[in-house]
């Protein structure tokens, strides 16, 4: 082990935006709109699956709450396996297999024959996924200049409502029986995200490991050799020189691994109002957006007895108008700033969310004025939302970065995710009124009280690098010989 000396984040944080970004975007950030193609998918054929001559002797409820509650889980047990494995082996390495982990257990998911094997490739589903947020988040914020950091991960995690967008008209097509039988359509949806997964994989192939990572870990030759040739794409797509920071410099102990000890001591110990913030935003979002999602299908189908093949054009819709939230409003968190965005989108969408179950529990509400409230909500609660990944990743070194982002995604999002469809399934199985608001009410309750949890301890992280935000645990080791590394 030695100790460097390096610019490399200065160096990368210096960059102006060029093509070379785009191609990080669109190789890493599609992993959001499979996500939401996956969850989508399920909540719009819920229904079929129930339906004899499906091909599965399967519940509405089971594939909205126990296939859904385990998919889930699948991500929560996934971020943790393969966020541990990404701290230590890499960026790259980690999300080349997770997309593989993904792509074989949703192929799988497609020829399901039975209750068991459809909720088992789910839960291998949702692992593969949940790695591919640990993986995913901290290559991005590595790779991305600090003045573009916030606008650029709040924009990619909203693509996820892309891929809603998409599993939404899917299912419209796959779920009319004049076109493909009903023991068929649902399949083909399931098949058509695996098919996307392999394009992904194409582009994803050029992406670099991060020279953050590859640094600390003993590999600054490489580092540098990345970053030099970043450096020419850079300068040759936009045909402008680079400023000179040479005296930006930090000083690293490099180090292979780091202890479930260090990270745990890092969390509590040494940044627990961070902790505490992480948790209460991923929590929050979690309860308020599988208040909404898991079971929207059930809601406009028992509720306002709309037909199976007809949901997806009320979902498409509001899924694009989340989606419109972090297009739109995603370039404010890195001009008026994380702490006072993260807090006005989360106490904001919940005030609306409330708003919407008092209105769904009188009555007033028919399925366009319903949807149009759900979209009202979760234009701005979108934002809130990637803002939860974009804050776990900026505010704990880097060493830990990305076992942070699989821990507060564990937990947040099996706290809500898991209990979350399971008690709003049973609320609006029955399409009861009074029970479906109350579900309504009690996301918007967590998201209320994570937006408080933000006002007290949010950080200001807007323009500022990642080093400066927490700093690196092995710039405080001044052992070992120096050696110069640019």
């Amino acid at each position: 082990m030695k100790t460097i000396s390096t610019d490399i984040p200065a160096r990368l944080d210096r960059l102006p935006w060029s093509r070379w970004h785009w191609m990080v975007v669109i190789g890493l950030g599609s992993v959001w709109i499979l996500d939401g193609l996956e969850v989508t998918v399920v909540g719009s054929v819920a229904s079929r699956l129930s339906e004899p001559g499906s091909g599965l002797n399967i519940t509405a409820a089971q594939v909205s709450g126990i296939a859904a509650a385990m998919y889930v889980a699948g991500a929560g047990c996934g971020a943790l396996f393969f966020g541990w494995l990404t701290d230590r082996f890499g960026r790259k390495k980690l999300f080349l297999i997770t997309l593989a982990v993904y792509l074989i257990a949703t192929a799988l998911t497609a020829v399901s024959f039975s209750v068991w094997w459809f909720i088992l490739f789910r839960f291998l589903t949702g692992f593969g996924i949940g790695g591919e947020y640990a993986a995913i988040n901290s290559a991005i914020d590595e790779l991305i200049p600090r003045k573009y950091r916030g606008r650029i991960d709040i924009v990619i995690n909203g693509t996820f409502w892309l891929g809603a967008v998409g599993g939404s008209l899917l299912s419209v097509v796959a779920l009319n029986t004049n076109l493909f039988p009903a023991n068929i359509g649902w399949r083909l949806t399931f098949a058509l995200g695996a098919v996307f997964g392999l394009v992904i994989l194409v582009v994803r192939r050029h992406v670099p490991e991060s020279p953050r990572w590859m640094f600390i870990h003993e590999r600054e030759d490489a580092a540098e050799r990345t970053v030099v040739d970043i450096e020419k794409q850079v300068r040759a797509d936009t045909g402008r020189e680079l400023e000179d920071v040479s005296d930006q410099r930090i000083e690293i102990h490099q180090r292979r691994t780091i202890s479930f000890r260090e990270i745990a001591a890092v969390m509590v110990r040494h940044y627990p109002r961070r902790s505490v913030l992480g948790l209460a935003l991923f929590i929050g979002q979690a309860f308020l957006y599988n208040a909404i999602t898991f079971n929207y299908a059930l809601i406009l189908s028992k509720s306002f007895h709309v037909a199976d093949d007809r949901v997806g054009y009320y979902f498409a819709v509001l899924c694009f108008g989340n989606f419109l939230g972090p297009l739109l409003l995603g370039r404010l968190f890195d001009t008026i700033g994380r702490k006072p965005m993260i807090t006005g989108c989360y106490l904001g969408s919940a005030v609306l969310l409330f708003g919407t179950a008092w209105l769904f529990q009188a009555g007033v509400l028919s399925a366009v004025t319903l949807t149009a409230c759900w979209t009202a909500v979760l234009f701005v609660a979108s934002c809130g939302a990637s803002a939860a990944y974009l804050t776990v990743s900026e505010i704990f070194p880097m060493e830990t970065r990305a076992m942070a982002i699989a821990f507060f995604y564990a937990i947040g999002t099996v706290a809500g995710g898991v209990a979350g469809p399971l008690v709003f399934s049973k609320l609006a199985a029955e399409g009861d009124l009074g029970k479906t608001a109350l579900a309504f009410a009690i996301g918007a309750t967590a998201m209320f009280a994570a937006g408080l949890v933000e006002l007290a301890y949010g950080v200001r992280a807007e323009g500022r690098s990642l080093e400066d935000i927490a700093k690196p645990l092995s710039a405080t080791a001044a052992s070992g010989s120096s050696t110069k590394a640019s």
